[in-house]
């Protein structure tokens, strides 16, 4: 099953992509965007997700800007697009539409009530948001999430298990903001950071400019693992 539902939150009404398993009810994994909107990349890790056996859901998050996005990270005229949508983005608002699609994809008929949350980017900085400020969250996995040293004080609010996975020559999350963000997760026993040396951001994109297969595969085994204690 891969198609799109409707998520009727508090603010509106908004699509997200869905990819179902062969076997269900399952445990749920929301997965957010990059600035690029729920394009060929972010399908391809949901429906991994669905073969892996959970019920993978993207949620438009641009909806009130410009419903639909879908660019491709290959064109600069893209990249210029997916910056200004990400410049203007309301990320409050966007916290409480991606809770507005967990309470959603939890009673959804093909959802055991386990959810997971999974971000790359723009996605990884609302995981990040979104953890510290609801609870009900059974796991959450970030990825290379620019600004996420601007909200480290909120970091008390984390009650959910979390992943990080750092690429130490991110061009969007200096070294010194990188430092920041692991001094003030290090008192949290729930939170998990590693760091891949010599990768530069969105090194687990598919087919992207600095994908690197090597630290993409031991990532994103990581991952598995996680999702796998946290929600089976």
């Amino acid at each position: 099953m891969k198609d799109h539902i409707n998520v009727n939150g508090h603010g509106g009404t908004f699509s997200a992509y869905i990819a179902g398993p062969k076997t269900s009810p399952a445990s749920a994994v929301v997965v957010l965007q990059e600035l690029f909107g729920v394009n060929a990349d972010i399908r391809k890790h949901c429906d991994e997700l669905a073969e892996q056996g959970y019920l993978a859901v993207a949620p438009d998050l641009y909806w009130r800007q410009e419903p639909g996005v879908d660019l491709n990270v290959a064109s600069e005229a893209d990249w210029q697009h997916g910056l200004r949508l990400y410049s203007a983005y309301n990320r409050d608002a966007g916290v409480r539409d991606i809770k507005d699609t967990i309470d959603a994809v939890r009673t959804h008929r093909e959802c055991n009530g386990k959810v997971a949350l999974l971000g790359y980017c723009l996605g990884a900085l609302m995981v990040f948001m979104t953890a510290v400020r609801n609870d009900g969250i059974d796991a959450a996995v970030w990825y290379h999430g620019a600004d996420t040293e601007k909200y480290l004080g909120e970091v008390d609010g984390l009650h959910a298990p979390l992943l990080m996975h750092v690429a130490e020559e991110d061009e969007f999350i200096s070294k010194a903001a990188q430092a920041e963000i692991k001094a003030a997760l290090a008192k949290k026993l729930n939170a998990t950071i590693y760091s891949y040396p010599g990768q530069n951001h969105a090194f687990s994109r598919h087919n992207g400019t600095h994908y690197n297969a090597a630290a993409a595969a031991l990532a994103n085994g990581r991952t598995s693992e996680f999702l796998h204690q946290q929600l089976r």
